[in-house]
């Protein structure tokens, strides 16, 4: 279960280029800058094993509601209320260590998540048969391509036996093979009630998977509804847009 009750969210802006940690660090003191709202007055329940898709332009909001909900980031107003464990892939390569090889970074990225040693080492293998990385498990993930990253990731994320899932396009790297399999894993969980939040571009992903979406515009819900109808009215206000440009 997900609560979002009243949240808004503000990032500050500054104006000044900053090439080198001098640099920056001075900008934080003396650089112009202002603020500008992220997401503004937020208001969202979904009940445990609902599977929401999160749709809207690019700087819509939808990434920083994620890290919201994972408490990564926090409210400048509002308040969010989860109930259960949270696993969540948002950024490619986040809570993994370039250095440290697969399966060093499947115990370090697991024990975000809350797993102990014992419990990793009790999954250890299905994981890494999941990724289907076992050539490349004891290699530096540094030399992982985007879609190695990916495969990895999921294969943790879905094996610490989460009650929410929140994703931010990880569809979008990978293989069509792979994809299928995460889909899959995906209509698994939506069958045993977890409750999953999904972030995407591909509309025939959302549509497949999600019971309802959320449609945010500038920081804003635009629409919340049925998966198809909001979905066609989104995708009608895109193409308008792309027209008229």
């Amino acid at each position: 279960m997900i609560d979002v009750i009243g949240v808004s969210k503000k990032f500050k802006r500054y104006h000044d280029k900053a090439t080198t940690l001098k640099e920056r660090l001075l900008m934080l003191r003396s650089s112009k800058s202002d603020t500008f709202l992220a997401l503004e007055n937020i208001n969202l329940h979904i009940d445990q094993g609902e599977t929401v898709g999160l749709i809207g332009h690019n700087g819509s909001g939808k990434s920083t509601l994620l890290k919201l909900i994972t408490k990564i980031i926090y409210p400048t107003e509002g308040k969010i209320t989860t109930k259960g464990r949270v696993s969540s892939l948002l950024e490619l390569g986040a809570g993994f260590h370039p250095d440290f090889t697969g399966r060093e970074n499947i115990y370090i990225n697991a024990s975000i998540f809350g797993l102990s040693k014992k419990e990793i080492d009790k999954k250890l293998d299905s994981i890494i048969a999941f990724s289907e990385l076992e050539g490349f498990i004891d290699s530096p993930i540094r030399t992982y391509s985007s879609g190695m990253y990916i495969r990895l990731a999921f294969a943790v994320a879905v094996h610490v036996e989460p009650q929410i899932l929140l994703m931010d396009e990880i569809l979008a790297v990978g293989d069509a093979n792979f994809q299928k399999k995460c889909i899959n894993k995906i209509k698994e969980f939506k069958k045993q009630g977890i409750t999953i939040v999904f972030v995407s571009h591909n509309m025939e992903d959302v549509y497949q998977i999600c019971d309802r979406v959320v449609w945010l515009d500038h920081g804003h819900i635009k629409a919340i509804g049925n998966t198809k109808e909001i979905g066609e009215q989104y995708l009608a206000a895109m193409a308008q847009n792309e027209g008229d440009n």
